[in-house]
């Protein structure tokens, strides 16, 4: 009984610390993204891509040929309703939740923060910019949420078809720069390609859990080991057994796949069993067949 209620306690506890992480994050990555908007974004007319992008073309669009200004926050709120839809069911509830307060958040911020002009040098403009872009997403991520619109399509098509998905997303941001190109000149929509290229790369370098990785565990503790790592992990565990070249003594290699932020904490479980054991991780550029995922409620 006292067990169940410590162990009751402790989900309460993890549970509430898991939400404030969130909460946290997610406003660190929305007043990153502002910032960057209304600093680098708006220095060099750029389009950031996305939904943010998009909701930047409509609001130019209507400025230009409408003489009209719509409120940034209005514009990205309804843009970012479908892709939300799409996140509620087939990703998970808290995730869009908390993206929809980053979307709610960074919106509000757009539209109170004031721009200001660091710098005018173009390709400046799009590097930094990018790179501020990648690690604003990047955070929100890493607190099991996102800036919105095609982020939901990226984080479902990663948790759905095991891939690295944001290069494709980067093919759809550009169809829409090279709209704004057509409309308001070839010149920032190119610069703006190279702000979402740096963008995607950041996000595709820091963004650890997108990354599988291969490990072969030479060891003499294989019973021990491949239970921990089974009970920790949840990913599947092949075992070879063989034998040492040197010494003529058997040898077991256990084999398996996991994310790449997972791999210090294998190596700690390995290293637990057997100090003297022998790790070599290798990247998987690809994985096909079931790869479990760490829910994301």
């Amino acid at each position: 009984m006292r067990d169940n209620i410590l162990k009751t306690i402790d989900q309460s506890t993890n549970k509430k610390v898991k939400t404030i992480r969130t909460i946290v994050l997610v406003t660190i990555a929305s007043l990153i993204m502002s910032i960057n908007i209304k600093t680098f974004v708006h220095s060099g007319g750029l389009l950031p891509g996305g939904i943010t992008g998009l909701s930047l073309l409509v609001q130019r669009i209507f400025i230009r040929f409408f003489n009209l200004t719509l409120p940034y926050s209005l514009i990205n709120i309804i843009l970012n309703a479908i892709p939300a839809i799409i996140g509620f069911k087939m990703i998970s509830k808290r995730f869009t939740f908390y993206s929809v307060l980053m979307i709610v958040m960074n919106s509000l911020l757009v539209d109170v923060i004031p721009a200001y002009t660091i710098t005018s040098d173009p390709l400046l403009v799009a590097l930094f910019g990018g790179l501020l872009n990648g690690i604003a997403i990047v955070i929100a991520l890493y607190g099991n949420a996102s800036s919105g619109g095609t982020d939901f399509i990226a984080v479902y098509l990663n948790r759905r078809f095991n891939i690295s998905s944001w290069n494709i997303i980067l093919i759809f941001n550009s169809a829409i720069l090279l709209t704004s190109g057509m409309l308001f000149g070839f010149k920032a929509s190119l610069y703006s390609i190279i702000f979402q290229f740096v963008s995607t790369q950041t996000i595709s370098t820091f963004h650890k859990s997108n990354q599988k990785v291969t490990m072969l565990i030479i060891t003499n503790h294989a019973d021990a080991i491949e239970d921990d790592i089974l009970n920790t992990t949840h990913h599947g565990i092949t075992k070879f057994v063989g034998e040492g070249v040197y010494d003529k003594a058997p040898r077991a290699m256990l084999y398996t796949v996991v994310s790449a932020d997972e791999v210090n904490t294998v190596a700690d479980i390995v290293h637990m069993h057997d100090p003297h054991a022998f790790i070599n991780v290798l990247r998987s550029t690809s994985v096909k067949g079931k790869f479990y995922q760490k829910p994301l409620d």
